[in-house]
């Protein structure tokens, strides 16, 4: 059976379907001991839908941004 620590370690592989059967058993045998893993693992699935839920960045050069939305604002008049 996996520790806490090595399913920490493996936790990202785990989530991104990254793991070979063997190992995914291992994983879900040791959640179902594990508490505090599952807690773990429910933290990390929240915390990577609210960074897919994000908007997109905005562009680090604003300037050009805005003048080139002001200029497709004039083509469209």
């Amino acid at each position: 059976m996996l520790s806490c620590k090595q399913y920490v370690a493996r936790s990202s592989d785990h989530m991104d379907r990254q793991l070979s059967v063997r190992e995914r058993l291992q994983m879900r045998h040791h959640l179902l001991f594990c508490p505090n893993c599952r807690r773990f693992i429910r933290q990390m699935r929240l915390m990577s839908a609210t960074l897919k839920a994000l908007p997109e960045p905005l562009p680090t050069d604003l300037d050009a941004t805005v003048e080139r939305m002001l200029s497709e604002q004039s083509r469209q008049r």
